[in-house]
Formats: structure tokens, C-alpha cells, sequence
């Protein structure tokens, strides 16, 4: 844990959780294309200069096009990667892929998750459904085992996959650091499991009575996170439901191809506000 944070003290600024990362790290980023992703998180990692970090997260969009936009990645290991139907494809990180800037590691959502799944579990594998007939396990080199209880039947086994961190953009947080989200979390309660370290943006602070009158609502739990900060609407230009939704005018924006990124990112709504 880095210095200054500990078990009671956990809450700094956006810079300062951003800061815990370094260079090279893996990072599983939360939410699903443009919904209650940690972007504001993101767009600070650009901002510190940060490079050749290794992005897991089974739906990516908007969060791994501008990390590929800014050269801050090495390593992609991802599902399903698109902007949305709203505005197809993710260019930057289309373009970083077939320039070969940017190693791929190809998944289905569901072999992902089974590696984090893995990880999570303190295994060194898990068996995934679906994949016979797939190209995927060829491109990994990703095994088949027979079934140890002698039914004949083979299964293919996906390695762990353990994130350097997970960040997790939270509906709400309390003073301790206990977190839960508001509609569904995506693969978030997995990957907090799977990874080393827990950082955490949440929308807004509340007092830890909210979570002791419904502690099944916890998505992660205060010993699991690493530190936090509170940021209101740090998912933009995606929704954090219900408070906001998806900024359409500022995506598509950013997919301007002929738009400045240092103009996008100054637009953000986290830019030059105090936060700590």
C-alpha cells in the first residue's frame, strides 16, 4: 500500500489514486463500454504521462480507445471492443492493433472472466464453456483437458488472469472505504476479486449507517480497498445511472478525428477541480 494511505485514512485526490499506479502495470478497469466506467481515472493516468500498461476488461470502449489514443498501453487482454452502436467501432485502439503498437491477447467476455475467476479462486486455471469450434484457444495456446471423472467429455482451461489492480467507478463510498454500486456491476465484484489491489472513484461519499442497514448491497468491502476518492461525475462522458447519462454530444466529440485529445481532456469535468 502506497504511503500515507492506510485502514482508516484511505481518501485522497484523483492525482494521488492515479499516482499508485506505475508504469507497466496491469490494470482491470470496471463498468461496461460507456457505462460507469472509472474515466476520470483514465484521462488522470494520461495526464501523468503513464506508459506500456496492460489494460484487462472484458467490454472495453471509450476507456482503452484513449489509453491507445495517448500511447499509454502495451497489452490488451479484452472481449467485445466497440463504442457502442451508437458509434461503432473504437478507431484508436483499431488502429494501435493492426499497427501492432498495442499486443492483443483476444478473449470471449466469458474466457475472460473464467481467468479472473481463476485468479480470484487462488487456482492456476478454470474451465470455460462455449469455446469448441472457437479460434480463440489456438491464438492463445490455451489447453484442453480430459475429464478427470471419466466422462469422456474435454474441456478447454483458461489461465489466471491477476490485474495489478482493479478500479472501480462506485455509486457510493463510506469514510472506510466499503463500496457498492447502483444497477448492475458488470464484471466489477470479480475483478476486485481477482486483482492485487483495489482503487476506487466514487460518485459521492455516504455515512457507513447506508451500508450497515443493507450490507447484502456491498460490492466490495473496506479490507479490499487500497484507497479512494470521491469525484462527481467521474464517469463522463459515460453514465453512472441514475444519476447522469451518456454525454452523446462529448463522445462524439472525441471521435472527431480531427479533434485535439488535450482539448478533450480539458473538458473533462474533473480538470482543474480540487479533489482531495
Amino acid at each position: 500500500m502506497g504511503s500515507g494511505f492506510n485502514q482508516t485514512h484511505k481518501q485522497c485526490s484523483l492525482a494521488e489514486l492515479a499516482a499508485l499506479v506505475p508504469d507497466g502495470a496491469s490494470i482491470a478497469l470496471g463498468g461496461s463500454f460507456l457505462h460507469r466506467g472509472p474515466f476520470a481515472f483514465v484521462r488522470e493516468l494520461i495526464r501523468q504521462g503513464r506508459r506500456d500498461l496492460e489494460l484487462v476488461k472484458q467490454s472495453p470502449g471509450y476507456d482503452v480507445d484513449i489509453l491507445c489514443r495517448a500511447g499509454a498501453l502495451r497489452r490488451v487482454r479484452a472481449g467485445i471492443v466497440a463504442m457502442e452502436g451508437n458509434f461503432g467501432l473504437a478507431p484508436w485502439y483499431r488502429k494501435a492493433i493492426e499497427r501492432g503498437e498495442v499486443e492483443l491477447e483476444e478473449h470471449a467476455c466469458n474466457s475472460l472472466t473464467a481467468g479472473l475467476r481463476a485468479a480470484a479462486y487462488g487456482v492456476p486455471f478454470q474451465p470455460c464453456g462455449g469455446l469448441h469450434g472457437s479460434a480463440l484457444p489456438t491464438l492463445n495456446g490455451w489447453k484442453c483437458l480430459e475429464d478427470p471423472y471419466g466422462s469422456g467429455e474435454r474441456t478447454w482451461v483458461i489461465p489466471a488472469v491477476r490485474p495489478d489492480f482493479a478500479v472501480i467507478q462506485a455509486s457510493e463510498v463510506d469514510a472506510r472505504g466499503n463500496v457498492r454500486v447502483h444497477g448492475t456491476a458488470h464484471w466489477d465484484r470479480i475483478m476486485s476479486r481477482a486483482a492485487g489491489s483495489v482503487l476506487v472513484v466514487a460518485e459521492k461519499r455516504v455515512d457507513s449507517a447506508v451500508f450497515e442497514a443493507q450490507p447484502e448491497a456491498t460490492l466490495v468491502p473496506y479490507f479490499m480497498v487500497q484507497a479512494y476518492t470521491v469525484l462527481p461525475r467521474s464517469a463522463w462522458p459515460g453514465s453512472c445511472w441514475p444519476d447522469y447519462a451518456i454525454d452523446y454530444p462529448a463522445v462524439e466529440a472525441y471521435m472527431d478525428k480531427n479533434g485535439d485529445l488535450a482539448a478533450h481532456l480539458a473538458a473533462a469535468p474533473e480538470a482543474g477541480a480540487a479533489n482531495g
